[in-house]
């Protein structure tokens, strides 16, 4: 782990390079902008002390979306894959604010990419343009600068990971809450707070929305070897849907915050697994939001015209299944 030192203004991770290593702030400050530097620069967020960026990074090797730049002198830590396991070893700790870390960054990206296609809805809704508000107005406006901003996404996501962990069975190795569930079975229901995850070691799980309902419907398919619920790890935290067993005898392991420690010291993969699964919903529901972005975009531009697409309609109707895969 490496100590390095920044002035106000130094770029530490510049958009577009491929790293591989996660940092801590340990003094000072940091914004994440998009095309930072360009004229139509946008900064995502502020990081403060003691807080992590470029978790992701120590999974898998990908080209960076975006630019890390001191807003004041600042002190990061450097910590690369080969030091991780170290790492957690000595502040075990650390692994469970890292996943409620990126659970939190998943959890505000998914109210984004839920804000931005409910304004496609509204849009696609015939309503008068005079007649919008000013609240819909500024989302519009919001959305539009979000597409300006990642015009270049789309070379970025296009290339593949260059590093991936070895093909694990999730069963293999130690795990601490096992059981065994007939069909039908609800895990969770939608609405209701969670306090762990889960993972599929046998069986099939359905996600649904509106379960039980005239409108339920099917968003997401699960079988061994995928995590799900990965939301409960936060603590304020609703569910958004509801996940029942589609077969019997179908296995699921119960995953709390307080048995990561325990579970990396016992079956390290298994946590690296986990990381992987939220870096890789991270990924698609990025590109998910800056594709729905666009939509508004060309919604924007196509209004100027009078010629909306008839196609985003059927785009927002598919939006929500891709929160869960």
């Amino acid at each position: 782990m490496i100590e390095k030192n920044f002035k106000k203004g130094e770029v530490l991770l510049r958009q577009g390079a491929i790293w591989d290593n996660m940092y801590q702030i340990k003094k000072g400050s940091v914004g994440v902008y998009v095309n930072y530097g360009e004229a139509d620069q946008v900064m995502l967020t502020e990081l403060g002390e003691n807080q992590f960026f470029g978790e992701m990074a120590v999974i898998e090797a990908y080209p960076r979306s975006a630019s890390v730049v001191a807003l004041e002198t600042t002190t990061v830590f450097e910590i690369s894959p080969t030091e991780i396991g170290k790492y957690f070893d000595s502040q075990p700790d650390k692994i469970a604010e890292i996943m409620k870390n990126l659970c939190s960054r998943l959890r505000e990206l998914t109210n984004d990419y839920d804000d931005v296609t409910n304004t496609i809805a509204e849009l696609r809704s015939g309503k008068d343009k005079s007649g919008r508000s000013e609240g819909l107005v500024n989302k519009i406006l919001k959305f539009v600068n979000v597409s300006k901003a990642n015009k270049n996404m789309s070379e970025i996501n296009s290339v593949e990971t260059l590093r991936q962990l070895d093909d694990i069975t999730h069963a293999k190795g130690y795990s601490k809450n096992i059981d065994s569930f007939s069909k039908g079975t609800i895990i969770f229901k939608e609405g209701l707070f969670g306090d762990c995850m889960y993972d599929v070691h046998q069986g099939r799980v359905g996600i649904f929305k509106n379960y039980g309902r005239s409108n339920e419907k099917l968003l997401a398919e699960l079988h061994a070897d995928e995590f799900f619920g990965e939301m409960g790890l936060l603590e304020d935290d609703r569910h958004s849907a509801t996940a029942v067993v589609l077969e019997d005898d179908t296995v699921i392991e119960t995953i709390y915050l307080k048995d990561l420690e325990e579970l990396f010291k016992k079956n390290p993969p298994k946590v690296e697994m986990i990381m992987e699964h939220i870096s890789q919903r991270l990924r698609k529901l990025t590109v998910a939001y800056i594709d729905a972005c666009k939509m508004v975009f060309d919604i924007y531009n196509a209004e100027q015209i009078e010629s909306v697409s008839v196609d985003s309609t059927k785009q927002v109707n598919n939006s929500q299944s891709k929160l869960y895969v």
